[in-house]
């Protein structure tokens, strides 16, 4: 008798027989293992093993691989690939996110922040937006030179300035200062806050509320202290600060006075 192929040939073991195929494994997914006749549900998986639970609720584990099935045919179970998490819609401003384009050349308005935490929270959370519309964002040692600084920044129309104040409240030195400055193309406002500190809800670092803290003491030392976090010097206030930054996530992390007026002085200077 003839054969069509050479019946020894490489594979003749295989012939005919169904072929595992890796199938990546999820929770409620009914396999077997025929070696031992369990069959059950995937519960979980974890350390290369995945757990089948039948019904009566008995456990096991097997290793990944082979020898399962699955539907009637031979599947070789492998733990799901992982996926690519979505792509941000918004910014953490909360500014919907649109199409990338060239960069931008800076326009020539711009925003000063006093204080080096109050810029930084401000670029962590608008810091898309406003690189988005080329506009810069300057840090403000001190409110004390702003008149002058106003002056040398010469505002005028398409060069608008927006400085943002920090603990701009009536009756303060503050506001004596702000009031000198009348150009009609400068936009100065500020928050309420004692420090930008202050402005981030204190749930977000396990607070119910942002302690009073006694004249005698230099605020932020105090709230260190309340935070259990060292307060000897000013690199520790400075890593107190990057520990409350880095619990910010996006602006409804912020009391609403905060992102109330930047998103005035981003419009100002836009516009």
């Amino acid at each position: 008798m003839r054969y069509s192929k050479d019946v020894l040939s490489p594979g003749w073991q295989r012939a005919d027989k169904p072929v595992s195929v890796e199938t990546p494994v999820s929770v409620g997914m009914v396999v077997e293992d025929p070696s031992s006749g369990f069959c059950g549900a995937i519960v979980r998986w974890e350390n290369g093993l995945v757990v089948l639970e039948d019904r009566r609720g008995a456990r096991r584990s097997f290793p990944f691989g082979p020898g399962f099935w699955l539907d009637g045919q031979p599947v070789s179970l492998v733990p799901p690939r992982p996926t690519r998490p979505a792509a941000p819609t918004h910014t953490a401003s909360g500014s919907r996110i649109g199409e990338v384009g060239p960069a931008k050349v800076a326009a020539a308005s711009r925003i000063y922040v006093e204080g080096r935490h109050d810029a930084e929270l401000v670029e962590k959370i608008w810091g898309a937006d406003l690189r988005h519309e080329g506009v810069v964002v300057e840090y403000l040692g001190g409110i004390d030179d702003l008149p002058s600084i106003v002056d040398e920044f010469a505002p005028g129309p398409g060069r608008r300035l927006g400085v943002l104040v920090d603990h701009l409240v009536a009756g303060t030195k503050e506001t004596r200062i702000v009031q000198q400055v009348t150009s009609a193309h400068v936009l100065v406002t500020g928050h309420p806050f004692i420090d930008i500190w202050q402005a981030v809800r204190p749930e977000r670092v396990g607070l119910a509320a942002w302690p009073s803290v006694p004249r005698s003491v230099d605020w932020k030392h105090g709230i260190s202290a309340a935070l259990g976090r060292p307060a000897r010097n000013q690199a520790d206030i400075a890593s107190t600060w990057q520990w409350i930054l880095a619990r910010v996530r996006d602006w409804r992390d912020l009391d609403p006075a905060l992102p109330r007026e930047v998103e005035r002085l981003i419009d100002f200077v836009t516009t």
